[in-house]
């Protein structure tokens, strides 16, 4: 499998973003899920910034499927321009605890998705009535507000271990739950995959979200496996609900 590295533009002046593709074969137009990475764990390790995060178990598991899978890097991270500005602290202690810096970095991702949604917009081998979103840790938890701020932009959205802040930071509680409800009024079915000992989010913490998020009015399904943040790395585990999953958005 060849992937490809590309660049698009960002909303930010003169500011591009990296993004990597992996194809089946055929022209197409093929099946596509956007998936976006998490962050750098506690966000004080700079050499990881610009480290190009596809992987290759996801870009496998959707090509053999039949899908494209395109892995876009936000500002600041892999080879993409402009400043990482997920909110860390000031004094490069880490990710911010802050509600609010905390959900202005949220913001900002968003328009880094929005960027990537326009792109797609401009692309012959993307079907456009088979687009899903998806992503782990961060990405996670955007691509699931992602689907509810953006309604009928994607078909589906699923969700490897997410979360924006974690559980060293003890405002989690408002913030993970607060931006997993935004993405309630998708009104499309959503695949929740949590590791039952992951270490930045308790499993408990996560079924509460998905609680709040179906109170709200949100569809999906929510899945424990036995394992950690790692989860993604286990395709055993994951599979067959994902299998499962984009079969019954065809039916």
């Amino acid at each position: 499998m060849k992937l490809q590295k590309s660049f698009i533009p960002s909303s930010e002046p003169g500011v591009a973003l990296e993004i990597v593709t992996a194809k089946p074969s055929g022209e197409g137009p093929h099946p596509t899920i956007v998936f976006h990475h998490g962050s750098t764990g506690n966000g004080r390790n700079k050499s990881l910034y610009t480290r190009t995060v596809a992987p290759a178990v996801m870009a496998n598991y959707f090509v053999e499927c039949g899908w494209m899978a395109l892995f876009p890097q936000r500002r600041g991270r892999g080879k993409s321009g402009g400043v990482y500005g997920e909110r860390l602290d000031a004094d490069g202690s880490g990710y911010s605890c802050d509600v609010e810096i905390a959900i202005a970095g949220f913001e900002r991702a968003v328009e880094d998705v929005d960027a990537v949604v326009d792109h797609l917009h401009g692309r012959t081998d993307v079907d456009k009535e088979r687009l899903v979103i998806g992503g782990v840790s961060r990405g996670g938890i955007l691509a699931i507000a992602y689907a509810g701020m953006r309604p009928n932009t994607f078909r589906g959205s699923i969700n490897f271990n997410g979360g924006w802040l974690g559980r060293g930071c003890p405002n989690h509680e408002i913030v993970n739950p607060l931006l997993f409800e935004r993405g309630a009024p998708a009104g499309v079915k959503t695949l929740w995959l949590h590791g039952s000992y992951d270490q930045y989010y308790r499993i408990s913490h996560c079924r509460a979200n998905f609680d709040q998020f179906r109170s709200a009015g949100g569809e999906g399904n929510f899945v424990a496996a036995p394992m950690g943040h790692a989860l993604m790395f286990k395709p055993a585990l994951w599979t067959q609900h994902v299998d499962q999953y984009l079969q019954s958005l065809m039916d």
